[in-house]
């Protein structure tokens, strides 16, 4: 999916500058130091099983049983690494009841007959089989609790529409209008920046492209801009942990992906984003439409004082433009440009790429109606085509 990102351009950051480089090299001085340490851990535990061995074992089965279950710590440690922090406690917290579970069961089995092998069997059971469930319960009910608190369910006094988080898309970061509406306080709820949507930001930033370099700078600049707000919550995300399918994709369908997951909104002007997660049945704030809902209500009939900038396509009409960008079409404007002229709005048309309103000047009320509609409607077809 191709994404479609600003052409405006700000001055360089300076203290952007280089931002790259450093945060590859410090992050491949953080892997280079953490496979030390794995290291260290998987000798480690190797060296002290083949001392002890434990169960009356040689030392060569000793090591290489030290060495699976080290093995086995460090795979556990990688996988962890990607879940999700609510997931880990409410794991962590599930495995503790479930093993409490299992205790209070040993003390009741503890005093019945039963011989001392099916006691055991029945405790060891009793306590892989709720710890087990008491973790994946736990881990499943974290992460869905910790997506109600971020859309604002948890505040009761307050709809959870209208707390939802919201994923900032880097179109709508580069477009900067998004810091001037937190501003004016017409934003609320969490505002949440994923990783993959920073990333980008910076590669963008870091392009040999001087204008995509700007671009991405100003992207940045934005995102600090939003995070002084005192009133604003923003939240860079650091695991997302974004399904399977969506790792490897394009940055638009694993915002897509994760707005789902986190029932999330997402905040963009990207056009093809803006169809694809509304089609996925996604909410999206874009804030193109927001601009176009702004602008000004014009009525047929109403007076209107513009300046004439240049000729239409058809005979006898002048094209002038509203502070918004709004264009006029004005039928016999043709010898007045250059010249602010009063006109009547004669009607307004809705387009994909705008609002555009027709009128005339106010010296015209003898041209027949139908003259009228004739001049309009080819004057439209002409307008049309060229804002296209």
């Amino acid at each position: 999916m191709s994404r479609t990102l600003p052409e405006e351009s700000q001055e360089p950051l300076s203290q952007n500058s280089g931002l790259g480089e450093s945060g590859a090299s410090s992050a491949a001085g953080r892997g280079w130091e953490i496979w030390v340490v794995r290291a260290a851990v998987i000798a480690g535990i190797t060296v002290i099983a083949a001392t002890l061995r434990p169960f009356g074992l040689q030392p060569t089965v000793a090591a290489a049983a030290g060495f699976g279950v080290a093995i086995f710590v460090i795979v556990a440690e990688l996988r962890l690494r990607r879940a999700e922090s609510s997931a880990i406690l409410g794991a962590a917290a599930g495995a503790l009841v479930g093993a409490m579970l299992a205790l209070l069961a040993t003390l009741v089995i503890a005093r019945t007959t039963e011989p001392e092998s099916s006691k055991s069997f029945l405790e060891f059971s009793l306590l892989l089989g709720l710890g087990y469930l008491g973790l994946v319960l736990g881990g499943v009910k974290g992460l869905r609790f910790d997506s109600r608190v971020l859309r604002g369910a948890g505040d009761p006094s307050s709809p959870s529409d209208a707390n939802a988080a919201k994923l900032l898309d880097t179109s709508v970061l580069i477009d900067g209008r998004i810091a001037d509406i937190c501003e004016a306080r017409f934003l609320d709820g969490p505002l949440l920046v994923p990783p993959f949507v920073l990333n980008e930001l910076q590669t963008i930033a870091d392009s040999s492209d001087t204008l995509r370099r700007q671009r991405g700078r100003r992207g940045l600049e934005v995102l600090q801009r939003i995070q002084k707000l005192p009133h604003m919550q923003v939240r860079v995300l650091e695991n997302v942990g974004v399904h399977v399918s969506a790792q490897g994709a394009d940055v638009d369908h694993q915002l897509v992906e994760l707005a789902r997951r986190m029932h999330a909104k997402i905040v963009t002007n990207d056009f093809n984003l803006n169809k694809v997660a509304t089609v996925q049945g996604i909410s999206v704030l874009n804030v193109n439409e927001l601009a176009n809902a702004l602008r000004p209500a014009v009525l047929p009939g109403e007076p209107m004082r513009v300046f004439i900038l240049r000729e239409g396509k058809e005979a006898s009409q002048g094209v002038a433009y509203l502070e918004d960008g709004t264009m006029v079409v004005v039928d016999g404007a043709r010898r007045s440009i250059n010249k602010t002229v009063d006109i009547t709005v004669t009607s307004v048309h809705q387009t994909p790429a705008g609002k555009m309103i027709f009128g005339r000047l106010e010296d015209r009320g003898d041209q027949h109606p139908a003259a009228k509609q004739g001049s309009e409607r080819s004057g439209r077809s002409s307008a049309e085509s060229e804002i296209q």
